[in-house]
Order: structure tokens, then C-alpha cells, then sequence
């Protein structure tokens, strides 16, 4: 379960923000991750509320945002939404793309007292 690591990132990125800007409390924390990032929302949200225990983060809500994967064919250039990595172009029914988007996975928002 690399969602522990994960969550135990995110917060000491989060507490070393807080610090940077003389906050004492983080209250909630928001995170966007690809549909193709690897990453469980469900076992992220139940690592965090282990990993705030005890931190600046511990009455904090984690926010997930999710980013729907999106493909580029290399053979007709067609943009296209990608559930999974084994998937056609719906154009020219191509196995050669690019994933675009939905791999990412970012800490895009704090709110900190």
C-alpha cells in the first residue's frame, strides 16, 4: 500500500508550507490525482486519517479531485479519454498513444490557520 507514503508526503509537504507561512493549524489540504496516477483514492483517504495523527494536519480534510486520463493518438492526432492503458483510438483504432493527462498527481491547495 503505497498510499501510506503518499499521505505521509503530502503531509510533511503541507506542514513545511504551514511553517513557511507561520500557520499552527492546516485544516484542509487538496489534491489532485490522475485516474491513471496508480493511486487508490479510497486507501489514500484511510492512510490519511492515520499519518495527521499527532500533526498540525490532524483536524484536517483531505480533498481528492480526480483528472480523467485523456490520450493522444500517434497515428491520426485525435485527443481522446483513456479508462485504461490497454485502449483504442476511437478514430483510426490505433494502440500507438500518448497518455496526456491522468498521471499526475499534485498538492494543489492548503487552507492553514
Amino acid at each position: 500500500m503505497h498510499e501510506l507514503s503518499i499521505a505521509l508526503s503530502i503531509v510533511e509537504l503541507a506542514e513545511e508550507e504551514a511553517r513557511k507561512a507561520n500557520a499552527s493549524i492546516i485544516s484542509k489540504v487538496e489534491v489532485e490525482i490522475g485516474t491513471m496516477a496508480g493511486i487508490e483514492n479510497d486507501a489514500l483517504l484511510f492512510a490519511w486519517d492515520s499519518v495527521v495523527q499527532g500533526t498540525i494536519a490532524q483536524q484536517s480534510l483531505l480533498v481528492i479531485h480526480s483528472i480523467q486520463a485523456e490520450a493522444h493518438c500517434l497515428e491520426c492526432g485525435k485527443e481522446f479519454p483513456a479508462e485504461h492503458f490497454f485502449v483504442q483510438c476511437p478514430v483510426c483504432s490505433s494502440f500507438r498513444y500518448q497518455i496526456t493527462k491522468g498521471k499526475e498527481m499534485r498538492v494543489s491547495s492548503l487552507m492553514v490557520d
